[in-house]
């Protein structure tokens, strides 16, 4: 086991049983995704578009944060995606909010700007 693994875990590892061995990456790397994943929810909700900006770059960062929950295997609607980008825009797109929550709840977000 220990000659698959670079020198750096090797030398942390040579004296662990098997069972040790095995399980210490699999901690080490789920802290790392527990973490990522924190990082990435805490970025999605803190996300505003500053007024002026572009619309565009705004709802493909937040659709990158969305993706990559996804790809950590904690995947949201795309109702609640939509909600925290709606959520996410300036005060000057409140009637945008209003008349995108009244008539076009089928759309998806990306269609409607």
């Amino acid at each position: 086991m220990l000659t698959t693994m670079v020198p750096e875990l090797q030398k942390d590892m040579e004296l662990m049983e098997a069972y040790d061995m095995a399980i210490t990456p699999k901690e080490m790397f789920q802290q790392q995704a527990r973490q990522e994943r924190f990082e990435t929810i805490k970025n999605l909700h803190s996300c505003k578009m500053t007024e002026g900006a572009s619309v565009s770059p705004h709802v493909l960062k937040m659709k990158g944060y969305v993706d990559q929950l996804d790809r950590l295997g904690f995947p949201i609607s795309q109702e609640l995606a939509t909600d925290l980008i709606l959520n996410s825009l300036p005060e000057s797109y409140s009637q945008f909010v209003m008349n995108y929550n009244m008539n076009n709840m089928e759309k998806s977000i990306s269609s409607c700007i």
